[in-house]
């Protein structure tokens, strides 16, 4: 099993900044890939972007260079660091771990899933 509990969600003015932590324990081959996720009010979830255990990111369609996904293995933390943030980033975003990474990154690849953190950028 893998738990995951995610944290670091709040209101932030737009062209901000956020951090937000998933902290993460259990199995570790079962979380060789980690993901974050996003979804939005009335829409899918959407994947934000993937790590693997050899920092293999991969970028969700349309997200690539605003958020940058990290992890601290001393630490069992997985990251994401969201720049330039617009009201269309309101979202709950979610952290998620499989076994395996795959592109697109898709919700039904992943097994084991946080409860998820508000973000909300507005002025």
């Amino acid at each position: 099993q893998v738990q995951m509990v995610e944290s670091g969600g709040g209101s932030v003015q737009p062209g901000g900044s956020l951090r937000l932590p998933c902290g993460v324990s259990g199995t570790t081959f079962r979380r060789k890939c980690m993901a974050w996720f996003r979804q939005a009010p009335g829409k899918e979830r959407e994947g934000v972007e993937s790590i693997d255990s050899t920092n293999t990111t991969r970028y969700g369609e349309n997200l690539k260079g605003r958020f940058t996904i990290s992890q601290d293995n001393p630490k069992n933390t997985l990251y994401l660091q969201m720049n330039s943030l617009t009201p269309e980033d309101t979202a709950m975003y979610f952290c998620a771990a499989n076994q395996w990474c795959f592109t697109p990154i898709r919700p039904r690849d992943f097994i084991y899933w946080g409860q998820g953190t508000k973000v909300t950028v507005s002025s």
